[in-house]
């Protein structure tokens, strides 16, 4: 069986899967864009779940790269994958950590059980990673990483978005 790989413009938070990603911070206690979006929406039952993985495995935050499997509560999903982007630097390559974010998110739908998994273009906002090499990342991951997801979806926020993750897809 393989993943099939799909692209919507839009709001992650109004799409309907099985696992949505959350582009995290290691605090996982919200902040802004998606992260910020995901809580407002998900309400309080994703934001208590995040304070019980802080008191209990992740009491200095999760780090970059990892995952973690949350309720997604009021959003139109069963669970909200916390991944911790890399911040993008001139000087140093952490293109890495960007793959296994996408690598860890879907061993967590995995393990979860997911078939349909959407995912925005994590770190592309306010960790600045350039959106066409972010887009190459993220696509070369998901095609390379074994998994029993059906369904990829990115969801783009804007239409540059859009045509960097089309442009990968070919």
């Amino acid at each position: 069986m393989s993943t099939t790989i799909t692209l919507v413009q839009g709001d992650i938070t109004r799409q309907r899967a099985d696992a949505l990603v959350n582009a995290a911070n290691s605090s996982l206690l919200g902040g802004g864009g998606v992260d910020g979006a995901i809580h407002r929406r998900g309400g309080p039952a994703i934001l208590a779940e995040c304070r019980a993985l802080r008191a209990s495995r992740y009491g200095k935050g999760l780090p970059t790269g990892r995952a973690v499997a949350t309720t997604a509560g009021d959003l139109d999903a069963r669970w909200v994958i916390h991944t911790v982007g890399p911040v993008w630097s001139a000087s140093e390559d952490r293109s890495e950590l960007l793959a296994s974010c996408h690598r860890e998110s879907l061993r967590v739908a995995d393990e979860l059980g997911a078939r349909t998994i959407a995912f925005p273009a994590i770190s592309t906002g306010v960790y600045r990673w350039p959106m066409d090499d972010a887009a190459r990342i993220a696509v070369e991951t998901v095609r390379n990483t074994p998994t029993a997801v059906e369904e990829v979806r990115f969801v783009l926020f804007d239409e540059r978005a859009h045509a960097a993750f089309a442009a990968r897809l070919g």
